[in-house]
């Protein structure tokens, strides 16, 4: 790119919000790039990226145009018919148009169109330089940063994420002349707030890194990172351990910091004995500290702090790190033990008074409903339903202890730590005990997108039974989400529920277990009452797909209800659709085309463990090259059933088989009906499509050979019953006309 130079931006502010610099730092790069080609201004951004540090938001181009191209312009004016009356002279359309281009009529150029010839302007002017356009792009691309609560300063209107202190506007040698809130541009920056604090003269844009640096500040985020976690792993290892360094934890440090410094630190040993998890937290979470692990991955006494400054003698800021954790951790150990005394049971009776939400009850009417859930799907995936309902009623205990009430984050971690020492559980086995404890943690897994689900059996059969039950009840008190809003995160749930069935080989009935939570929570809440009038509680269990008969309008037995759905009623298939709706954004990140989602959600199955057993097979049989005639002929089929309508036989007539093409096809659809019959049934998709792919001859010479729609009506509906039965099992992995293009 020849006359090109490079361009540095630097905006230099009071401390940004940490969470939020990295995407105020990559959304002004972005503006400044578009804003540039926007205008035509050639960019060659080599390894460019957003740079920043606490005090300040950069853009570091190497290669700039240093103006714009010819800016060629064509405005299309009136039609002939407008512009030129009959004696072919201007009308005033056409003259008014050439008055508003600044030319005179007869150097207007023609062009025409589907409509007609036509007046056209067309001019080319040359590009402006780039200097003159920066100070319009930075403070466009300044105005389209994503900041939510801007703050103004001074006794002016500005308004930004931080009060700005200084700009930088370099565009090769020279300043470029502009400014923004206020601040006219220059080439000084500014150093370290403590160890330089002084202006920083920037010759270039190419000399801004390295100046910087040495004024005691890391801009480059990569660079200032990678020294945070070299000095961190060397404290620990100088501790005699490991840094655990969380990626969250160490972007949050990152975030804080312009030139840093570990410092190596300790607490009291006693403290270890409180939940290891708690102290985490505390450092991490509240002071941005690296634990130290020992042997076997276990927490040590000692962390590491970062520093913003490098003093000779770190002494003080030591001091100052160990005395500003020790009173959490004293905190953490006085709920622990106090927790201790007081015991899973009675934090649970404390649950009947909080309120879970307004018409769902409180948090032990969920507790009942999600126990009755887990010990109904326990013996279905091999667990001791007396265990899942025992752990189930513990599942939200640790809700009421004190430490989940300083560090909200540890539910379900601190009530496994609980129940492995209360009293009241010493009548378990040591394995139901364990098993238990292990569960109460994993229920609330996954906690987030990226999380395994629950390892264990007991685990997995609390987890879905949880989320059942969440969703049951979001939807039954009407807290179904709309756009960006999903108080009860029924979304996050639905899709938890959906992997935890999937990744865990379970093949429950979903269908049927939706349905007995929406039972359990309309009972449970007196939302439908047998004791209704009857037309109103038949009409209630009719919604949810139940073949409902006298002797059932009697019962409150959820699974006894239960066991008589039948097709789903729309109650059923809203949430249902809705547990689908999340699945096709999880397959989709394990790179499933979207065709082949939709193949196999036509079909509804009402496993989900069987649905992914039909994605994988449709995946493979996509492969085939027969599955694109397959794929359209099934296509074709269901326009050509569609048109026919109702009518057509049920069985195919072996007498009406005229053309030896159509016999070839019911000969070969009825012996490919007893090759995958066995395969159907055992769910083996994958050899029930390998055996559907062998018709695709016998398919192709039917359309070649055979005309359908023929005048012969009992011809014409014998073969469309062939079609009808062909299409049957085309279809009876998934939809697979959904994979014709």
């Amino acid at each position: 790119m020849s006359n090109t130079t490079s361009l540095l931006i630097e905006l230099g502010t009071e401390e940004l919000p940490v969470k939020a610099l990295p995407g105020l730092a990559q959304a002004l790069f972005d503006g400044v790039v578009d804003a540039l080609g926007k205008r035509g201004i050639a960019v060659e951004r080599g390894g460019a990226k957003p740079l920043h540090t606490p005090r300040r938001l950069a853009v570091l181009l190497p290669s700039v145009a240093v103006e714009q191209p010819e800016q060629a312009s064509e405005v299309l004016g009136p039609y002939l018919n407008i512009a030129l009356d009959a004696d072919g002279q201007p009308t005033r359309a056409l003259q008014g148009f050439a008055a508003k281009a600044g030319v005179e009529w007869t150097a207007l150029e023609r062009t025409s169109d589907a409509k007609g010839e036509r007046f056209v302007h067309r001019a080319v002017k040359p590009g402006v330089a780039t200097r003159e356009l920066l100070p319009e792009i930075v403070r466009e691309a300044v105005a389209a940063m994503p900041i939510p609560k801007p703050m103004r300063w001074g006794d002016h209107d500005h308004a930004f994420a931080r009060p700005l202190h200084w700009l930088v506007l370099l565009l090769g040698n020279d300043v470029v002349e502009g400014e923004l809130f206020g601040i006219r541009a220059d080439r000084m920056s500014r150093g370290h707030r403590f160890m330089h604090d002084k202006p920083v003269w920037i010759g270039r844009p190419e000399d801004y890194v390295d100046a910087l640096r040495g004024a005691k500040v890391l801009v480059d985020p990569d660079e200032r990172r990678a020294r945070i976690v070299a000095e961190v792993e060397a404290a620990a290892e100088q501790a005699g351990g490991s840094a655990r360094i969380e990626p969250g934890n160490l972007a949050e440090v990152n975030c804080l910091v312009e030139w840093p410094r570990a410092v190596a630190c300790s607490f009291e040993a006693g403290f270890l004995a409180v939940p290891p998890e708690a102290l985490v937290a505390t450092m991490e979470a509240n002071q941005k500290f690296f634990p130290v692990l020992g042997d076997g991955g276990r927490l040590s006494e000692h962390f590491i702090g970062v520093a913003n400054i490098a003093p000779k003698d770190d002494s003080e800021i030591r001091k100052g790190y160990e005395r500003v954790i020790r009173p959490r951790f004293a905190d953490a150990q006085f709920f622990f033990v106090e927790d201790m005394k007081q015991g899973l049971a009675s934090m649970n009776d404390g649950l009947k008074t909080v309120t879970y939400q307004a018409k769902l009850g409180t948090v032990a009417d969920k507790v009942a409903r999600v126990a009755a859930l887990a010990e109904a799907i326990a013996p279905q995936v091999g667990v001791d339903p007396a265990l899942a309902r025992r752990a189930a009623l513990l599942s939200k205990a640790d809700l009421q202890s004190r430490m989940v009430g300083e560090f909200p984050e540890l539910q379900g971690i601190a009530g496994r730590y609980y129940a492995m020492q209360d009293p009241a559980l010493d009548d378990l086995s040591h394995e139901d005990r364990n098993a238990l404890a292990n569960a109460l943690d994993e229920a609330w897994q996954p906690r987030y997108s990226a999380d395994d689900i629950a390892l264990s059996p007991l685990g997995k059969v609390l987890a879905i039974a949880e989320r059942l039950d969440t969703l049951a009840g979001g939807f039954a008190a009407g807290l179904k989400p709309t756009g960006n809003k999903d108080p009860f995160a029924l979304r996050r749930n639905a899709l938890g529920l959906a992997r935890t069935v999937i990744e865990s080989g379970f093949d429950l009935d979903v269908r049927k277990l939706i349905v007995q939570a929406t039972l359990r929570v309309f009972l449970d809440r007196g939302m439908a009452d047998p004791n209704d009038e009857k037309d109103h509680y038949s009409e209630f269990l009719s919604s949810l797909g139940i073949q409902w008969t006298d002797e059932l309008l009697a019962k409150r037995e959820p699974e006894l209800l239960s066991t008589s759905v039948s097709a789903p009623g729309p109650r059923l298939q809203e949430l249902y659709d809705f547990i689908l709706d999340r699945l096709r954004g999880y397959y989709a990140d394990k790179g499933v085309p979207v065709q082949h989602f939709h193949a196999v959600a036509e079909l509804r199955p009402a496993s989900l463990y069987d649905f992914d057993r039909r994605i994988d097979a449709i995946g493979t049989f996509a492969q085939l090259p027969e599955a694109e005639a397959l794929a359209a002929a099934n296509k074709r089929i269901n326009n050509i059933l569609k048109k026919a309508g109702d009518g057509i036989p049920a069985t195919v007539d072996p007498t009406l088989l005229k053309e030896p093409a159509e016999s070839a096809l019911a000969e070969a659809v009825e012996a490919v009906y007893a090759e995958t019959g066995r395969a159907l049934a055992s769910g083996d998709y994958v050899d029930a499509l390998a055996h559907l792919a062998r018709l695709r001859p016998q398919v192709d010479a039917f359309f070649d050979d055979v005309m359908v729609n023929v005048d012969d009506e009992a011809l014409r509906n014998n073969r469309l019953a062939l079609l009808r039965r062909l299409s049957g099992r085309l279809g009876s992995v998934a939809a697979i006309e959904h994979l014709s293009g």
